[in-house]
């Protein structure tokens, strides 16, 4: 017989699910190359290849098979060829900018170990979807709010969450549209450079977010009384601004996030909150041109830049600190622990903090490929991230899950007098 890619699920998954992959019809011990592509919505070409042997009976299953050395990946990792994805094009980071669209993945096995590849034994396809069956996607112009809402199936109402990217702007819905996947009603929202939106993130007001809280505690769908918070980066600062200013807010989960203000003004009544001050000559820059800006703010904890330290321990909610102990953007682990401190010198309730070892700042949904460097909209030029491939991949898995189960936990109000699972 022939060989033949046998895929599970067969022809369509979710981009966050796991994809069984396995070869058979090989002969005995047959060595091949496998190799995956897909290419995203600008037609940018991402890759991964790796090498493997067949078992005796001329079987290929890559939960149970180690690939060799000499590809993007070796041992035994049955996502390696989709988290080891590399972008062909330097500084390209992967973003899905039409959820309603999934993700065409190639697979491909060649005969040998040869470079270039010998003769194609056998091809597959398939799909990697954003949106699972029956999730509603609302595109939200309610006042001076612009984002977008993602429903569940099914009657709701729904645990509630406003879901913030970074510096980068406009309306990313990938993260919010998988989350939505799982029970939650998220919408995400965008704060500049989108729509009729400042296009330059000069100054921010929190009565824009107050508007957006608002909106999700009056929605029919979102199940009260306070919501959640989501934000990477700088939208994690502006996460920790909300929860400490604004009512309504239950839990905050925060990824590689600052505890200090950055980036920009921020304003709220008759309250200012100056951005978090930078020095330059902080800023490694290597022979590619690429920075290393890791070092470039400084201590929130000091001086007149004291004024930056958001007073988060003004916040009622629950928070998680996801924190990836290799970022390169800001000190991480720094602001989760000074945060941590800060809230505990008021009384308040100990956060969560979850380190990842080897980990990067861009922490996605699971399966993102990690990516090493791109352009940093602040900066002006491209910025190194952190992180070693397979290490950020696990941390993605887990960070997903302890994300989930952190909104499960104190977002399902329990009807009082009934003993709880959680």
């Amino acid at each position: 017989t022939a060989p033949s890619v046998r895929l599970s699920p067969a022809a369509r998954s979710l981009f966050d699910e796991p994809l069984a992959i396995a070869v058979q019809g090989l002969g005995p011990r047959q060595q091949v190359t496998l190799r995956t592509s897909l290419r995203d919505e600008s037609g940018e070409l991402f890759q991964a290849c790796a090498r493997y042997q067949a078992g005796d009976d001329g079987e290929l299953d890559l939960g149970r098979c180690p690939a060799l050395p000499g590809g993007s990946f070796s041992g035994l990792e049955p996502m390696g060829l989709l988290w080891a994805l590399q972008a062909q094009k330097p500084l390209w980071r992967l973003v899905k900018r039409d959820v309603q669209s999934p993700f065409l993945l190639q697979l491909e096995v060649f005969e040998g170990h040869g470079d270039p590849p010998g003769r194609l034994l056998a091809q597959a396809q398939h799909e990697r979807a954003f949106l699972r069956d029956g999730v509603r996607r609302v595109p939200v112009r309610d006042g001076r709010i612009r984002g977008t809402l993602f429903l569940p199936p099914g009657n709701g109402p729904f645990p509630g969450i406003i879901d913030l990217y970074g510096a980068g702007g406009g309306l990313p819905e990938y993260r919010a549209c998988l989350l939505a996947n799982y029970g939650f009603a998220v919408l995400a929202l965008a704060f500049y450079g989108y729509e009729d939106l400042p296009k330059e993130m000069k100054e921010l007001h929190l009565e824009y977010f107050e508007e957006a809280i608002n909106y999700m505690l009056q929605h029919t769908q979102v199940k009260g009384p306070g919501i959640g918070l989501l934000g990477i980066s700088k939208g994690g600062d502006l996460c920790v601004s909300m929860a400490s200013f604004l009512k309504g807010i239950t839990a905050t989960a925060l990824i590689n996030s600052s505890v200090a203000n950055v980036g920009a003004v921020l304003r709220y009544k008759d309250i200012t909150i100056p951005p978090l001050g930078v020095d330059p000559k902080r800023i490694k820059v290597n022979k590619s041109g690429t920075a290393d800006i890791v070092d470039a703010l400084n201590n929130p904890l000091e001086g007149p830049d004291r004024q930056s330290f958001i007073p988060l321990e003004k916040a009622t909610c629950r928070f998680l600190f996801i924190v990836g102990q290799d970022d390169h953007n800001w000190k991480s682990e720094f602001f989760a622990v000074e945060g941590s401190k800060r809230l505990q010198a008021h009384g308040k309730e100990k956060p969560e903090i979850v380190c990842y070892p080897g980990a990067g700042h861009y922490i996605e949904p699971p399966f993102f490929p990690m990516c090493t460097a791109s352009m940093h909209l602040l900066v002006g030029r491209p910025v190194v991230w952190g992180g070693e491939p397979k290490a950020h991949c696990e941390a993605q898995i887990d960070a997903w899950q302890q994300i989930q189960a952190f909104f499960y936990k104190h977002l399902m109000s329990k009807p009082s007098g009934t003993s709880s699972m959680l």
